[in-house]
């Protein structure tokens, strides 16, 4: 991947900078808030090399990139004042939405900053617990001091990490938060914790635990933003840098200690004396919802919502159930995914099979598999489901759990080890593993036409690619899009049409009739991928001007009608038709050449789309 051609064309595609509320990144997605998702030209962005697909979804426009994005990431902070500057989560403007979807979008901006190390030092505190368990270390070395410490500290402390996190996210002043937050966890406090006959200046109330806490410091947290609006709106310049986090400390601690705490800590221990309800009289039940639905909750986003429960748990009762199951949903969609490894026929789909198997089954990366290959053939994800709600509900009954908090994968599983019954862990984990792999290769899937793999390119397959359009060839770079006229969409050229009839350029398989009209994406049989993007932003006229004649998927012969537009009227709607013509799959054509210039006919050559060995050879 490029990196940064694959952050321009996003960015360009999002809508740009100026249509960011904010930017985040998560295990494999880029996740926007924007000001107007209408902006967003979803089409160009799916087309754009690496970008696996888009999904939208808990306030937030997701990108899914895979494991390379935080690279993408990177390179979007080179770009633009995005990146590193606004990951700290949805700025105050962003839209609004609903209830549901705003307080996603607040656990998911305030969790994913932390989350990778939350996740390794939680897989540490894992490899050592079994470490202990097989007895290749003791408890009474400071060998296994020094790790506990390292393995256990952020868990501990990690509303002083929150406490930051959610300052950028509430637009509060970090510092003052993390001062709020180091009291909670101060060692004189925590050594008041169920001592009697505490008060403060005369209240009475109980010191409860604000180790691995959560709730506490988010709610204290978004209190704090408001109170440093109101005191330096009112409190004069001279003084309300100093004034107002003392003000702010002095309110904000004693009211966690009398009043936030000890709600907080009743709802947490009633949540986990839920939990534990569930999995003591129903675990099946348990195990079932979080093994076959897990996968679905993260298409959705919506398992942003579960990660506070976790630590919830985990802080009311030392321990994580919720988490057993859940290595039984991810290891069956890596397995089902295996399942196409092996029984699929053409060599594109086994290269996506491959990587995506492994990063599933050792990473816990799932998002490659899932959007790639399992949803598109259908199947694969609905066994995926079946393995993981059977594996999910033997693993509940065994009351396998963890003590620490890890991101499920094979890796992790050192976390379950010796929590609970094993021989159920084992059983579940086979079959999570077993029956999606064999429903899979046995049963099988549907290999579209359109999902067909392109053969490898040789010096017999250069392309000639045929002008689509009666118009005006243009160099590609005085195309009035930065994603098109820096290539990173592809190499090609740009057409000003002269009339209103799109042609196929090629024999071909329509690989995306988009119903808007506004781009058509077509493969050659031997491999090459070209997009033809009519005029600029004309995904804003929704269709309108434009009559799609083909639909996804239907074969096509050069010269055959594809689809019909109102140039005029487009352009009195105040669009530019200029028309990229680009080959997106550079890894296979990395170069074109006979360049047709000035004025061409369809049908006439427009391009010849060079082979990756021809490029060798030439070379």
């Amino acid at each position: 991947m490029d990196y940064s051609k694959t952050a321009a064309g996003v960015l360009q595609g999002v809508g740009g900078e100026e249509n960011v509320s904010s930017l985040v990144h998560c295990a494999t997605r880029l996740r926007f808030v924007l000001k107007d998702e209408s902006k967003a030209d979803t089409a160009a962005v799916k087309a754009t090399p690496g970008v696996v697909t888009v999904a939208q979804a808990g306030g937030q426009y997701q990108v899914v990139i895979g494991n390379d994005v935080p690279d993408v990431f990177a390179e979007i902070g080179k770009i633009s004042k995005l990146g590193a500057a606004s990951s700290d989560g949805a700025a105050n403007d962003a839209p609004k939405g609903n209830l549901f979807n705003r307080f996603i979008s607040m656990i998911s901006s305030i969790f994913t900053p932390v989350l990778w190390a939350l996740a390794g030092t939680g897989l540490l505190k894992a490899f050592l617990a079994a470490a202990v368990t097989f007895n290749w270390i003791t408890t009474d070395t400071t060998t296994y001091a020094v790790l506990n410490a390292l393995s256990d500290a952020f868990i501990n402390f990690l509303p002083i990490a929150l406490s930051i996190t959610a300052a950028r996210y509430f637009k509060a002043n970090e510092w003052t938060s993390l001062a709020i937050a180091g009291a909670l966890v101060y060692p004189t406090m925590a050594g008041l914790v169920g001592q009697p006959g505490l008060t403060f200046f005369g209240i009475p109330f109980t010191m409860v635990s604000y180790v691995s806490s959560v709730i506490p410091i988010i709610v204290v947290v978004w209190l704090q933003s408001h109170a440093e609006k109101f005191l330096y709106r009112v409190l004069p310049g001279a003084v309300k840098r100093f004034m107002t986090p003392m003000i702010v400390v002095l309110f904000a601690v004693p009211l966690v200690f009398v009043v936030i705490g000890p709600i907080s800590d009743l709802l947490g221990g009633g949540l986990g004396k839920g939990i534990g309800w569930v999995f003591d009289n129903a675990p099946w039940a348990g195990g079932a919802i979080m093994g076959g639905l897990w996968q679905v909750f993260v298409i959705f986003g919506l398992h942003w919502g579960l990660v506070p429960l976790f630590t919830l748990e985990f802080q009311t009762t030392g321990q994580i159930l919720l988490v057993g199951p859940v290595f039984a949903a991810v290891l069956a969609q890596a397995a089902a995914v295996a399942g196409v490894w092996v029984r699929a026929r053409n060599k594109n789909l086994k290269s996506l099979a491959a990587p995506a198997t492994l990063s599933g089954f050792l990473a816990g990366i799932t998002e490659p598999a899932i959007y790639g290959i399992n949803l598109p053939l259908k199947r694969p994800f609905a066994f995926g489901i079946v393995g993981g709600a059977i594996g999910g509900a033997i693993i509940g009954i065994g009351g396998v759990f963890a003590k620490a908090f890890v991101v499920p994968s094979g890796l992790a599983l050192p976390a379950l080890f010796g929590n609970g019954n094993m021989i159920m862990l084992i059983i579940g984990l086979g079959v999570a593993i077993v029956v999606p792999f064999l429903l899979t290769a046995i049963v099988g899937f549907v290999e579209p036409a359109e999902d067909a793999a392109p053969a490898p390119a040789s010096a017999e397959n250069d392309l000639v690619v045929l002008s689509p359009l009666d118009g005006t060839v243009v160099d590609l770079s005085e195309t009035p899009d930065a994603a098109f006229a820096e290539g990173a969409l592809g190499d090609g050229v740009a057409i000003l049409p002269r009339s209103g009839a799109l042609y196929a350029p090629f024999d071909a398989t329509v690989a995306a009739a988009f119903p808007t009209g506004h781009a058509i994406g077509l493969r050659h049989a031997d491999g090459a991928e070209v997009l033809i993007h009519i005029g600029i932003d004309t995904v804003k006229l929704a269709g309108q001007h434009f009559d799609v004649k083909v639909t996804t998927g239907q074969q096509v012969k050069a010269g055959d009608l594809l689809l019909e537009f109102d140039g005029d009227a487009i352009e009195k709607a105040g669009y530019d038709l200029t028309t990229p013509v680009v080959v997106t799959n550079g890894e296979l054509y990395p170069a074109i050449t006979d360049l047709a210039s000035g004025p061409v006919a369809h049908g006439e050559p427009l391009f010849t789309a060079v082979s990756v060995e021809s490029a060798a050879v030439t070379a």
